[in-house]
């Protein structure tokens, strides 16, 4: 009986920590501590719950605004002014369990032509 509730301890403690990393908010971090990427639209499209997506050229990475489409972001306009075009990116370091191999990262600041189309960070 000993060794099955270590083993039920040891499995319980494994699954908090994992529930920990799953659910732990996306991190808004300060803009000199963000990543920066550099690239040209390929496709913006709506994806999750009123998340913005956006696909750079060459890049594999889908970088998304969170609810962005609930808070004045308009998909048309969006794509009217940035397919095509070279943009700023910052988002996060960040990793979760869920996304592995980082394919798809929060993008906390979108800039164009030097105007800010969207910011969180600090």
């Amino acid at each position: 009986m000993r060794i099955i509730n270590r083993i039920l301890l040891g499995f319980g403690i494994l699954l908090f920590i994992g529930a920990l990393l799953v659910f732990r908010p996306v991190p808004i971090v300060k803009e000199e501590k963000a990543l920066t990427k550099l690239g040209t639209v390929e496709r913006i499209y709506e994806g999750g719950v009123k998340d913005v997506v956006f696909r750079l050229e060459g890049d594999p990475t889908r970088y998304y605004i969170n609810r962005g489409l609930e808070n004045d972001l308009n998909l048309e306009t969006l794509r009217a002014d940035l397919l095509g075009k070279n943009v700023t990116i910052k988002y996060p370091k960040y990793w979760t369990p869920l996304d592995p191999k980082n394919c798809i990262r929060h993008l906390s600041k979108l800039e164009f032509e030097g105007r800010v189309i969207f910011n969180e960070l600090k």
